[in-house]
């Protein structure tokens, strides 16, 4: 596992990242009640916002944490956004990202950089 500044957790492997939002992320937004996800096939850049997740307390944009291409998403998370906040960091994934260069992975944080980020 993979994690950006912005709380997004990857799960690499074979040069695609399974991309969602991390259990201090869900923490901070509070009870979801809307998820908007990109589109199949959307091209996107670092740094872009590639879906959207509305709670009780506020709208929020979760970011492509590298350049790729959205090969599949999550409808049950559109469907039941509870999902992302009783398992963020598997069933509550959001998208699937083909990585435009999957060595960019490398400059991620880990889990302990992660959790000294958020301590």
């Amino acid at each position: 596992m993979k994690y950006t500044e912005d709380h997004e957790w990857l799960n690499l492997a074979d040069g695609v990242a399974t991309v969602g939002i991390t259990n201090h992320a869900v923490e901070q937004l509070g009870d979801l009640v809307f998820v908007d996800l990109p589109e199949v096939g959307a091209q996107l850049a670092k740094g872009d916002a590639a879906a959207t997740v509305e709670s009780v307390k506020a709208a929020s944009d979760v970011y492509c944490p590298l350049d790729g291409e959205i090969v599949e998403v999550n409808e049950a998370i559109v469907n039941d956004p509870s999902i992302v906040n009783s398992d963020a960091q598997a069933a509550g994934w959001f998208f699937k990202l083909k990585l435009a260069r999957p060595a960019d992975a490398d400059g991620l944080m880990d889990e302990a950089a992660y959790l000294a980020l958020v301590g």
